[in-house]
């Protein structure tokens, strides 16, 4: 049986975010992109990607879409033969004034797009997202905001909760037991290099692979750089067989 991938999306994205990994790595691997939908929590989003998984599969999840790989392999941590956190996190909603403060910012984005629309809210949200230097690429942002733009403020709105109900995974990384990839953009100002770090010492074995010149939305702004570092993941020995990993009670 051929290699089974299973590509995460994040936040608001679809099928674009992976376009140049799927091309790159049809020959590498089967790959199916994962669609997120209006769920409106990170466990549902990972059991309808179990639902029509493979037995067994490789799971590579970009920002939101990390966070709902670990959900998939918490769920079912026997068929994931490895796994790819790309430009994401682990940590749950921070306590007190910063989680406020983000809470505050994401419903400010949700309310700028049901007043101006999802290109305009997706302007503004893109200013933090890419490598500056990268926000006079024309064709860049415009496959970004028109990606965003095929969403609603209703499905952003879901998503965002999702987000900010998300469950804390820490201490499910360091159970994991198959090959993993934490990869992140040197400029990402969005998920810092810094956490990545942190991230990727608390799995055991993990390969930390640092993006240069590139920000947040990494597959779309150093395609060749994030498909070379997934080709050599896609090329490590796959699990055999994880071992139970904790479950959210």
């Amino acid at each position: 049986m051929s290699t089974q991938l299973i590509l995460v999306p994040g936040l608001l994205c679809d099928a674009t975010v992976w376009q140049h990994q799927v091309a790159a790595l049809s020959g590498d691997a089967e790959i199916r992109v994962a669609e997120n939908g209006a769920c409106e929590s990170l466990g549902a989003m990972a059991e309808a990607i179990i639902a029509t998984a493979p037995p067994r599969f490789r799971i590579a999840g970009h920002s939101m879409g990390g966070r709902v790989a670990l959900e998939v392999l918490r769920r079912v941590p026997e068929r994931i033969e490895a796994i790819a956190l790309m430009d994401t996190g682990y940590q749950p909603l921070a306590a007190a004034e910063a989680g406020e403060r983000e809470r505050a910012g994401r419903l400010r984005l949700v309310a700028k797009a049901r007043e101006l629309g999802m290109r305009a809210m997706g302007f503004a949200w893109l200013q933090g997202m890419v490598h500056p230097r990268r926000l006079s690429d024309a064709m860049l942002v415009a496959g970004i905001l028109d990606m965003i733009e095929r969403r609603t403020p209703d499905y952003y709105a879901a998503q965002t909760r999702a987000l900010l109900e998300r469950p804390d995974a820490t201490a499910l990384l360091g159970s994991i037991a198959c090959p993993a990839l934490v990869l992140c953009g040197y400029e990402d100002g969005w998920s810092p290099l810094e956490r990545h770090r942190r991230l990727a010492a608390l799995i055991p074995g993990a390969t930390l692979s640092i993006v240069p010149d590139c920000g947040h939305m990494s597959t779309l702004e150093q395609p060749e750089a994030v498909s070379a570092a997934l080709r050599t993941w896609l090329a490590a020995e796959p699990a055999h067989r994880s071992p139970p990993v904790p479950r959210l009670a």
